[in-house]
C-alpha cells in the first residue's frame, strides 16, 4: 500500500486503526511454500493468537493453511471462520484437563506439554491421537519474554524427562501421533533452529507412529528499512534436506509443520494514528498521538522497535521526536526518531503492526478499542468496528445504592 492509500482509510475509517493487507499475508505464505517445496507433505498452522480477526482467518483458511490455537475460544474462532477440526491443533498451556477434555471432543489435533497432564489424558481418552510438546532447552528469541525454549520455561517437556514420557505413554497407551516444539520468537540464528531441530529428531525416533512432526516457528522479520531477518529460504533448503532424510530412517513420509503468526501477518499490518499536539520540553519535542498502550503495547511490553513514518507529511526535513500516547501512564512508542517534520493533525504509519498488536489492546483508561481495515483486491472493507460507549459498558451490571 502506498502513503496515499493510507491516507485515504485514515479519512474514510478515522484513527487509531489498523490496517492490514492481504497482498502482503498471502506473498508470506507463498514464500513459506516455496521454501519448503523439496518436502513432500508440508503443513502450515497460523498462529491465532498474532491476529485473531474472523476476516484473517477466513483469509488464512482461503489461502490453504490450518491454524494453531491456545485456548478453546481460538478453537471457536476457528471452526466459526470455517476451518474443519482436522485444519486444527490445540497447544495450549496451564489449562485445566477440563479444558483439555472437552476441546478433544471437538475432533481437533491435541498437543499436550504436561506430563501431569498427559497422564490424566491419557488414562480416559488413549484412543485420541496427541501430539507432544517438548521444551528442547534452547535459549533462542529475540526477548526474554518471548524466548520459550530454555531449562526455566513453563512451556514443553523437558527433553530430560523423556524417559518418564516414554513411561506414561506405555502405561496409559496413549497414541502419540506428533512431536512439537517452539523455542522463541524473532529467531534470527538459523543454526540455533538446526541445533534445536536435531534434537527434536532425536526425540521424535522414540515415538513408532508419528504423523508429523511441528517445528513451530518464530521466524524474525524486518522491522525497519534494513534491518536483518529470518533467511527462510536458506533455512528450507537446510531443513527440508534434514527432514527428508530423517523422513527416510524412520521408514515413514512424515508432515513438516510449522505455525507461524508473526511471520505471515506482522508486516501486512499499518497503525494509524493521528496526531493531537506538539509538544515542547527544554530537551524533548513531544509528537502526543490518540493512542496509547491501550492500542499498541508491544513497544512498552517486548521493547520492540516499530519503524514509524509520517504519511502526511513524508519528504520535508527530519527532526528529533518522542511518540507518546494519551495514557495517564508512561507510554513511549519512540525515544528521539527520526522523522519528518510532524505537525498537529498528522497521520503516523506505525510499521509491522499486524501481530500482537491488535490481539493484545485492551480498554485501559475506558478507552475504546481501534477499528481493523483489511485492504483486499484493491479496496478497504471494515473487518471490525470501532466501540463506542455501549460496548465499554455492555457486561457490566450496575447495583443501586
Amino acid at each position: 500500500m502506498k502513503y496515499q492509500d493510507l491516507l485515504k482509510a485514515a479519512d474514510k475509517f478515522g484513527t487509531p486503526c489498523y490496517v492490514y493487507d492481504a497482498s502482503k499475508i498471502k506473498k508470506q505464505y507463498d514464500r513459506l511454500i516455496n521454501s519448503f517445496k523439496t518436502v513432500k507433505n508440508l503443513k502450515i498452522n497460523y498462529a491465532v493468537k498474532a491476529l485473531s480477526n474472523l476476516s484473517i482467518l477466513k483469509y488464512i483458511n482461503y489461502l490453504g493453511a490450518g491454524i494453531d490455537t491456545v485456548s478453546i475460544q481460538e478453537v471457536l474462532l476457528g471452526i466459526k471462520a470455517g476451518f474443519s477440526p482436522e485444519k486444527i491443533i490445540y497447544t495450549p498451556n496451564g489449562v485445566s484437563i477440563k479444558e483439555i477434555i472437552k476441546v478433544s471432543k471437538m475432533g481437533v489435533n491435541i498437543n499436550i506439554d504436561n506430563l501431569n497432564m498427559l497422564e490424566q489424558f491419557g488414562s480416559t481418552h488413549s484412543k485420541i491421537p496427541v501430539c507432544i510438546r517438548i521444551n528442547p532447552h534452547v535459549m533462542a528469541g529475540g526477548n526474554n519474554k518471548i524466548s520459550v525454549g530454555h531449562i526455566d520455561s513453563k512451556f514443553g517437556i523437558s527433553i530430560h524427562q523423556i524417559p518418564l514420557l516414554l513411561r506414561i505413554v506405555k502405561n496409559t497407551n496413549i497414541n502419540v501421533n506428533g512431536i512439537h516444539m517452539h523455542t522463541g520468537s524473532d529467531i534470527l540464528d538459523i543454526e540455533v533452529f538446526i541445533h534445536a531441530a536435531e534434537i527434536l529428531f532425536e526425540t521424535a525416533s522414540k515415538f513408532e507412529n508419528l504423523e508429523f512432526i511441528d517445528f513451530g516457528s518464530g521466524f524474525k522479520v524486518p522491522y525497519s528499512p534494513g534491518d536483518n531477518e529470518t533467511n527462510i529460504e536458506e533455512l528450507g533448503s537446510k531443513l527440508s534436506k534434514r527432514f527428508n532424510e530423517f523422513c527416510y530412517d524412520y521408514g515413514k513420509e512424515l508432515t513438516l509443520t510449522f505455525e507461524p503468526g508473526k511471520f505471515l501477518v506482522s508486516e501486512a499490518g499499518n497503525f494509524l494514528c493521528s496526531v493531537n499536539s506538539i509538544k515542547q520540553t527544554t530537551s524533548t519535542v513531544f509528537a502526543q498521538i490518540d493512542s496509547g498502550f491501550n492500542h499498541f503495547v508491544r513497544p512498552m511490553m517486548y521493547g520492540s522497535n516499530h519503524y514509524i513514518e509520517n504519511i502526511s507529511n513524508p519528504d520535508d526535513s527530519e527532526r528529533f521526536y518522542s511518540i507518546v500516547g494519551y495514557i495517564c501512564e508512561t507510554d513511549t512508542f519512540a525515544t528521539n526518531r527520526r522523522i519528518s517534520m510532524i505537525s498537529e493533525g498528522d497521520i503516523l504509519c506505525f510499521k509491522n503492526a499486524g501481530a500482537y498488536c491488535f490481539s493484545m489492546a485492551s480498554n485501559y483508561n475506558s478507552r475504546y478499542k481501534p477499528s481493523e481495515i483489511l485492504f483486499y483486491n484493491n479496496e478497504f472493507t471494515e473487518i471490525r468496528k470501532r466501540e463506542s460507549f455501549e460496548d465499554l459498558i455492555k457486561n457490566q451490571i450496575e447495583i443501586n445504592f
